[in-house]
């Protein structure tokens, strides 16, 4: 079964404690710092738009782009109550970025790039991304780290809600630095049986200096790698960055 096919109807309830709020209120702070307004706003790998929800109700344009047609179908069922103000949410991998007119920043919450498990993947993602900024603008993301991926390792997790109940294994592959999360799912159905389904989800440990590198290929400048909802530099035993890009302004901007 394909990443979130099934979780994606329970994934609200299970990430209660993601702080989305906090993780919103951040990314406004540093969106009113960027090197030119920023009206129009790219979440990247959007999920269930919770971000996407609530950085439109700050005020931004949204574009919102999921690959999974399930996590975007959770998605724009919450941002209806938006009205005209709703994000526009669009079905594509992050690898085939697509829009119709540029975007002033654009952003990727809780670990989307870790899905790109293969070089080239995130290679192409970050020049997607440049194209379809104006110049000036910030790409912001976050990611988890070695550390916490290797530190996984053999780990069981459960989270439980009244209706569903998920059980994560996670291996971290030293050869291949990819961490693969089994996801058992048990859902109450309405007759009062559960109902289990299985997914597998793999994230690859990626380097700081392996990010910088392919930003910088890809055309940014200003790169900054913090601890997650800081400024500060991150902790050696961090479990998320917070990476910062800019692509430069037009000269005649300068």
């Amino acid at each position: 079964m394909s990443s979130y096919e099934a979780l994606a109807a329970s994934y609200d309830g299970l990430m209660a404690d993601a702080s989305y709020c906090r993780r919103a209120a951040f990314l406004d702070r540093l969106l009113k710092k960027s090197a030119i307004p920023v009206h129009s706003v790219l979440d990247l790998a959007c999920g269930t738009g919770t971000i996407s929800c609530l950085l439109a109700q700050q005020g931004y344009q949204v574009i919102a782009t999921d690959g999974s047609e399930e996590m975007l179908t959770q998605a724009m069922g919450k941002a209806v109550a938006l009205g005209e103000g709703m994000p526009l949410f669009l079905q594509q991998d992050m690898t085939r970025l697509r829009l119709a007119e540029p975007v002033d920043a654009a952003v990727s919450t809780l670990d989307s790039l870790n899905y790109l498990t293969r070089e080239k993947d995130v290679r192409e993602t970050f020049h997607r991304v440049w194209r379809w900024l104006r110049p000036g603008g910030q790409f912001i993301f976050d990611v988890n780290t070695p550390y916490k991926l290797q530190r996984m390792d053999g780990q069981i997790y459960m989270d439980e809600t009244e209706e569903t109940c998920c059980v994560w294994r996670t291996f971290f592959s030293q050869r291949t630095q990819v961490c693969t999360y089994q996801v058992d799912l048990f859902q109450l159905r309405p007759d009062g049986a559960w109902e289990r389904t299985f997914e597998e989800h793999r994230e690859r440990a990626w380097s700081r200096a392996q990010f910088c590198a392919w930003l910088e290929e890809a055309g940014f400048e200003k790169i900054t790698v913090t601890g997650d909802l800081s400024l500060r530099s991150p902790r050696e035993d961090a479990d998320r960055w917070i990476i910062r890009a800019r692509k430069p302004l037009a000269k005649e901007e300068k």
